[in-house]
């Protein structure tokens, strides 16, 4: 594991540090590093890419996407337990911000910069971030609800069951994907 790209993790996302369980934050971060390294992402172009390429002129970057998300997700969690206190549905919260951070990783395999703009790459076109996310995941030994948040947020998992992590990150995601569509 590179510690140059150890480090970069870490700056493009301080909330891994909200992951108290530090061999989930390690996990987490390590599925990220083969992310990067898979196509040799830098910083530059990981700050400078859109964060869907569905929206036409989109100016919210993936990065700020995926930290907008997680922090959503704190956020819901919080006011749940605020005003529901007890009879809240249990979340575990590390789950939710691990599969937060990662529910868009595989972007990373799913897109490549042609030309100096964000194109979908041709695996992209036969796999899509929620299943390359997964075979992250797994290959790095995350819990399967982690898993879940990850395989469940877009249109792959409609119609399945899904645990309250993945209900929360569900409905951030589309908040802030439907506001720039």
């Amino acid at each position: 594991m590179s510690n140059a790209h150890h480090e970069l993790v870490l700056r493009l996302f301080p909330e891994m540090e909200m992951i108290q369980d530090v061999n989930l934050r390690n996990k987490t971060i390590a599925c990220w590093i083969e992310a990067i390294e898979f196509r040799g992402w830098t910083e530059e172009l990981l700050r400078g890419i859109p964060f869907t390429l569905l929206a036409p002129n989109c100016k919210i970057t993936f990065i700020d996407h995926v930290r907008a998300c997680v922090l959503m997700c704190i956020a819901c969690d919080k006011v749940l337990d605020e005003v529901h206190g007890d009879l809240k549905t249990k979340v575990n919260l590390d789950y939710l911000i691990s599969g937060a951070l990662l529910a868009d990783v595989g972007k990373l395999l799913e897109f490549e910069i042609i030309d100096g703009k964000p194109n979908k790459s041709d695996y992209g076109m036969h796999i899509r971030h929620p299943f390359s996310g997964v075979g992250l995941a797994f290959k790095h030994d995350l819990p399967s609800e982690v898993m879940h948040v990850i395989a469940t947020h877009s249109k792959e998992g409609h119609g399945e069951k899904l645990l309250p992590e993945s209900i929360i990150f569900h409905h951030c995601d589309f908040i802030d994907f439907d506001l720039v569509r």
